[in-house]
């Protein structure tokens, strides 16, 4: 399930780390899989990260469901995750998430039928200053989300 490629990633993020302490990589290695199996962890591959890492099992499934970056079930190609926590929520976020679940026609923790895009509610990103923000697979920040840099951004992921 992991790829060559993966496994020399994690050994990269291995070696940032003190000797015989390469479970410390568990956070960086579990990204690397998700990655590797688009947008999700299946079981498999947490075993598989568990035993590269000689960690029992139970201990990556644990760090995998611990914090909300890592998907136990198959996602859109694009998750957006809308930070609706008081900051965010006081700034805007509550109306960012009911205008992308209308403009989605879906939920939170939920997938539109065409696979595209899978909306979640997040937690604090750390960007309170620039509420209300949503965060694109992981990766992609984005500020001050209105109606119009939303629509902008729908459009730009739509074509990808």
């Amino acid at each position: 399930m992991l790829s060559a490629e993966a496994k020399q990633k994690i050994d990269r993020e291995i070696a940032k780390y003190p000797a015989g302490q390469k479970q410390s990589a568990v956070m960086s290695a579990l990204r690397i899989a998700q990655e590797e199996n688009a947008g999700w962890l299946p079981k498999e591959a947490i075993s598989e990260v568990a035993a590269y890492l000689d960690m029992p099992e139970v201990a990556v499934y644990e760090v995998a469901t611990f914090y909300n970056m890592y998907e136990l079930k198959p996602v859109g190609r694009h998750k957006i995750t809308v930070c609706t926590n008081l900051p965010c929520a006081l700034s805007g976020g509550v109306h960012v998430a009911e205008y992308l679940q209308q403009k989605l026609g879906i939920g939170f923790n939920e997938t539109t039928p065409d696979g595209k895009f899978t909306l979640k509610e997040g937690e604090c990103m750390g960007a309170c200053g620039d509420a209300p923000v949503l965060l694109h697979n992981n990766h992609k920040m984005c500020s001050w989300m209105t109606p119009e840099k939303i629509d902008r951004l729908l459009a730009e992921l739509e074509s990808k």
